[in-house]
């Protein structure tokens, strides 16, 4: 039995919790309350404890402080979805409570866990109980009041878990959604699943992570695409984490201000920098990544470096045009006909994801940090992004960030459709932009994949669901007769304009048919038709 645990014990348990996880990652994503194809709690979780595990899988770490440091961190930034921002939290809080220590005790453990809730149910605005906050809340206080001081750190993982167990069957009871569709919280069972495989490691148990699922596949570099006859047009796209050292500098007063006039004096572009503790993060285009790293280094030592040839194929390869003016406008968006459309109706940077393809916090810096304006509109365009855009905001400090509660494609649709390039007051944009979101009746299509009973519908497999501001309203056969009934449920007697946007299974003949049939029924509407090209989701509408 183990009174206390160092840095390099945790790593390992971390591991297991991470392998446990990607073992259940699909069971995970089925998980879902509607039936639907678009499940993602796994995944997003995996990927977000991902970001952790690269940053901790390798070296030694004694020191446990130093450990969760660097694993909060990288959580941090892979974040995504709901339940992986929620995660990031927990990990944000635990590392607060455990900076200072080498070797924590089961006592200490719960202290942290303890930080954990504070700080995970602080960043949701209006937390729900009976999701993976309320078993990590529930378990840490269960296994806080049964110690002693006796009690090893396995009793502590022991006396949690078997509270998870029994919080995790009682979500049901606190959300009437889950009992409906007789599934339990998948956010919930991710944490288990999680803490189940860190004490089997605590236990001995000796576990693997497989990276390679899990690198970006865009990453990969064609090195023919700069040969001995090219000339360097992009520069080089220059990363790095800088730990601040007692003998350069004062780590809890330097600005971080003081790293990007540095950056800027030696010519650097798309600088980002944002310190936390003594860490500063830098992201910098730059043609010279030498002088850069050995000004930097004035004020510590490194502890990664990456600096990739922008003309190889990266993303950042063809540096955007930037916008001039008061503010840009970042939005997600899925399929190539609805990033296009976006586009065209003023978004200056598009994060590509949606359903089943949740952007991380990280990916939201890296499209903030394409624009050059003292304030970034956000649209992330789906409930379960809200938080990651929110998150990258707080992170971000070199402009004013706007998250715009646009929780799916068609409110940002219609949010967009209000954005004026030249407005200088950002409350007026911000309240005009909330106005036409409110404004909408947003409606969606898609097929079920098991047969189910939600919201009072019974649905079979293979059938089309129609889905209005959230609940489904009745299923049909044929995606066509879906939509009718979606616009059926809505009050289309001041209706003035309906949108439509097809999604790539929607043949053209379908699409033209089901566009004849809707401005025959409303021949009072505005009818506009689009070919999104999204996955998932059949037909989105918007009646306004």
């Amino acid at each position: 039995m183990n009174r206390s645990i160092d840095g390099n014990c945790y790593a390992r348990m971390l591991m297991g919790g991470a392998a446990t996880l990607a073992k259940h990652t699909e069971e995970l994503n089925d998980m879902n309350v509607f039936p639907v194809s678009d499940g993602d709690t796994g995944t997003n979780m995996l990927k977000t404890l991902y970001g952790g595990i690269e940053a901790v899988h390798e070296g030694d770490h004694q020191c446990i402080g130093d450990l969760i440091e660097a694993f909060s961190r990288g959580v941090l930034l892979a974040a995504r979805g709901n339940s992986g921002v929620i995660l990031s939290q927990i990990f944000a809080g635990i590392k607060e409570a455990l900076s200072k220590f080498d070797n924590v005790t089961a006592k200490d453990l719960a202290k942290a866990y303890k930080a954990g809730i504070k700080k995970s149910y602080a960043a949701v605005q209006n937390p729900t109980e009976g999701t993976i906050l309320t078993v990590f809340r529930e378990s840490t206080e269960y296994a806080a009041s049964q110690l002693d001081e006796n009690s090893s750190v396995e009793d502590f993982f022991r006396l949690h878990i078997e509270q998870a167990h029994r919080s995790l069957a009682s979500t049901k009871d606190l959300l009437p959604a889950l009992r409906e569709a007789d599934v339990v919280d998948s956010g919930a069972a991710g944490y288990l699943y999680i803490a189940e495989g860190m004490y089997e490691a605590l236990d001995g148990k000796a576990f693997s992570f497989d990276f390679v699922n899990f690198k970006d596949k865009n990453n990969t570099v064609n090195i023919d695409s700069f040969t001995r006859d090219s000339v360097l047009e992009y520069g080089y796209c220059t990363e790095f984490l800088l730990r601040l050292t007692t003998n350069k500098v004062n780590p809890d007063e330097f600005d971080v201000k003081t790293a990007v006039s540095a950056l800027e004096a030696l010519g650097g572009e798309s600088i980002v920098a944002y310190k936390e503790g003594d860490i500063v993060k830098v992201h910098v285009h730059t043609f010279k990544p030498g002088e850069v790293l050995l000004k930097l280094q004035d004020f510590g030592e490194f502890l990664t470096v990456k600096v990739e040839n922008m003309s190889l194929g990266h993303s950042e390869t063809h540096k955007p045009k930037k916008p001039a003016g008061v503010f840009s406008v970042v939005s997600v968006a899925n399929g190539e006909g609805i990033r296009a459309l976006f586009t065209h109706m003023g978004a200056d940077v598009i994060v590509s994801g949606g359903q089943s393809e949740n952007p991380s916090t990280e990916d939201f810096i890296e499209a903030f940090r394409k624009c050059e304006t003292p304030h970034i509109v956000v649209f992330p365009n789906n409930k379960n992004i809200m938080l990651a855009a929110t998150q990258a905001a707080k992170l971000y400090t070199e402009a004013c960030v706007h998250v715009i509660e646009s929780k799916s494609i068609m409110q940002g649709y219609c949010g967009l459709g209000v954005v004026t390039p030249g407005i200088k007051d950002m409350d007026v944009l911000i309240k005009s932009i909330s106005n036409a979101i409110a404004g909408i009746t947003d409606c969606s299509i898609t097929k079920a994949v098991r047969d189910a009973s939600v919201d009072g519908v019974s649905i079979s497999c293979g059938d089309y669901m129609a889905i209005v501001d959230g609940k489904i309203v009745s299923a049909a056969k044929s995606r066509t007769d879906a939509v009718l009934g979606a616009l059926e449920s809505t009050d289309t007697d001041l209706c003035e304009i309906i949108t439509l946007i097809s999604g790539k299974n929607v043949s053209d003949d379908e699409r033209r048919s089901l566009t004849e049939l809707i401005k025959e029924k409303y021949d009072d509407c505005e009818v506009i038709v689009y070919e999104g090209g999204q996955d998932v989701y059949d037909y989105l509408l918007a009646v306004e």
